[in-house]
């Protein structure tokens, strides 16, 4: 039978189950500005922030920073996401953006609905504990709090914002991007950087350079050049087969020690389980493993198609494919684009379009870093011992909230899943260990001796 939940954990699902009945997802502007206006409207009336930000900006969704001043020594960020991927119905055990508590097997007891992990559940939650704690006079630190509704198509909204030089975010001691990070069910993952992302599409159509105009029969192939072939020549020289390595670098002697102490506790099996793949790409021991994934640059086609889209005996006149291309934090992304365009023109392959939707680069933080110390304590009180990672093999914008906090990290206690997919959750009894983290992050930031301050 499942425990009733806290008055606080009750108190931050009914707002995260509220929140995930709107469906703010991209290019529905309506929900999206009406969950802008739930939050920024909560902050103030519930939380009494004082709102600095909470309006649209060439036309992109709304970027909502708010202030919590208890005239504290040190000032920390809360950074979070309102938008959500899109759900089809079929296949959920509740309507997505309805929601309800469901028993998934080997589980347990868990919310379900579009957001409750990724990310209206941490949302609420780290809301609920700033308000618990703003009430009873526990918070000891000022937060900057901002909410962005663009984390899903990669937050260039956010990004303008923060990079602008009058960007009225104050100077803190650390960030924080509270989130569900037992991942699978095992320990938590501190991440000390995230690496960086270019993403597009490689494109070719008929033209002057040769390929028809208009899709023909394919008994032309002799005389007519294909552009679908030209296409797999382009994507030849974007990375080496079968995982689009780019490049590697070395690990330095802090990343070295961290990698090394990782791979003594890392589970290659667990993580191909978590991935739901049979093998990796590489063989070698956990060490191995690991070096070569937070070492390596990497282009993934994520899709191709051609058009017309299904054909039979015809050269298509046009194709394209969908990549992202993800570099360590010392390597830039931008580069290796240019390089592409640069191979392609040796190559003599006219007729290609590099179409970048987005790029930008990683960014490391240091281990001592206050903010990683908090999360530890944060952890050690709430999970099990977490795994340290010199950063993270996923992409965030990190380097935007570099200019205005001395870390930003991902962090909290708790379970979540299926984020993207069919019954997003997060447990209960993951929920409630999950706000304990929050709190105790911000009560050890408050720690933090001041600068010149005798130890």
């Amino acid at each position: 039978m499942t425990q009733p939940l806290s008055p606080l954990a009750q108190d931050a699902l009914d707002l995260a189950e509220a929140w995930c009945r709107i469906p703010s997802v991209r290019g529905n502007d309506q929900a999206l500005d009406r969950q802008a206006a739930a939050v920024s409207h909560w902050l103030s009336r519930e939380l009494g922030a004082t709102i600095i930000n909470d309006r649209r900006r060439d036309g992109r969704p709304a970027i909502i920073h708010a202030r919590l001043d208890v005239g504290a020594a040190h000032t920390v960020i809360l950074y979070n996401m309102y938008d959500v991927m899109p759900a089809d119905p079929a296949g959920w055990s509740v309507a997505p953006f309805s929601g309800g508590i469901v028993d998934l097997p080997e589980i347990g007891a868990c919310f379900v609905g579009r957001g409750a992990e990724n990310n209206k559940g941490p949302l609420a939650g780290m809301l609920a504990v700033l308000k618990q704690m703003a009430e009873s006079g526990a918070l000891a630190v000022n937060v900057e709090i901002i909410v962005e509704g663009e984390e899903e198509s990669g937050s260039g909204a956010l990004r303008a914002y923060l990079l602008d030089p009058a960007c009225p975010v104050r100077a803190s001691i650390g960030g924080l991007f509270p989130s569900f990070c037992e991942y699978g069910g095992g320990p938590p993952r501190v991440y000390l950087g995230f690496s960086g992302i270019g993403k597009g599409e490689v494109r070719v159509e008929g033209g002057a350079w040769g390929g028809p105009r208009a899709a023909i029969h394919s008994s032309n192939a002799p005389w007519i050049a294909n552009p679908a072939s030209r296409l797999i020549a382009a994507l030849a020289l974007f990375g080496r087969s079968p995982t689009g390595e780019l490049d590697r670098i070395t690990l330095d002697a802090e990343a070295r020690a961290i990698v090394t102490q990782l791979a003594a506790s890392f589970d290659p099996q667990a993580e191909l389980s978590f991935r739901k793949t049979d093998r990796f790409a590489l063989d070698g021991d956990a060490d191995a493993l690991l070096t070569h994934v937070l070492t390596t640059a990497s282009a993934t086609i994520n899709s191709l198609a051609t058009e017309p889209a299904a054909g039979d005996a015809i050269i298509p006149h046009a194709a394209r494919a969908m990549f992202d291309l993800r570099c360590p934090p010392s390597l830039d992304p931008a580069e290796y684009l240019a390089g592409f365009r640069d191979a392609w023109r040796t190559a003599g392959l006219d007729g290609i379009t590099l179409d970048v939707a987005d790029a930008y680069p990683g960014v490391r933080f240091t281990r001592d870093a206050a903010g990683v110390g908090a999360l530890l304590a944060a952890y050690a009180a709430t999970s099990t011992p977490p795994q340290i990672w010199p950063w993270a093999i996923g992409a965030a914008p990190g380097y935007a909230f570099a200019r205005h906090a001395d870390s930003f990290l991902i962090g909290g206690a708790g379970r979540g899943g299926n984020a993207h997919g069919i019954d997003e959750f997060m447990t209960l009894e993951g929920f409630e260990r999950f706000l304990k983290s929050i709190a105790i992050w911000l009560t050890e930031m408050a720690k933090v001796p001041a600068p010149g301050a005798s130890s």
